[in-house]
């Protein structure tokens, strides 16, 4: 009987170098379409990083990831005072492997474009 892993690996019509890019890619999207709007303050920023990267880390064939948000200077005057999570605040790098490929993704604010870009960095 086929594992679950021969039976997924089936679907895929692709190399393992561009299965690793597809699943980078499918964490990048996570990351930013999952996570953007949640509110934050500098009493949980660190929380919501590490939430960020715990729930990109049980997913398939993740091997490394980090996430920093840039909040800027946290102006609480009261309880009603709170950030909403931009795409521009997040600075992700993922590290995917499938089989002997591995596959470097990063999200980082581009100023020059005035966007959060999602690109691979590294493909080994």
């Amino acid at each position: 009987m086929a594992s679950r892993d021969e039976k997924a690996s089936r679907k895929f019509k692709c190399s393992d170098r561009e299965r690793a890019i597809f699943e980078a890619g499918i964490k990048m999207g996570t990351v930013y379409h999952q996570f953007v709007g949640t509110p934050f303050n500098s009493t949980n920023v660190k929380v919501l990083e590490e939430a960020i990267e715990r729930s990109i880390a049980v997913q398939p064939f993740v091997e490394s990831v980090a996430v920093k948000i840039a909040a800027g200077k946290d102006t609480r005057i009261d309880t009603y005072d709170y950030h909403s999570l931009r795409g521009e605040m997040i600075d992700a790098v993922v590290k995917i492997k499938v089989n002997d490929t591995t596959v470097t993704a990063e999200m980082r604010y581009d100023p020059e474009l005035r966007y959060p870009l999602m690109y691979v960095s590294e493909v080994s």
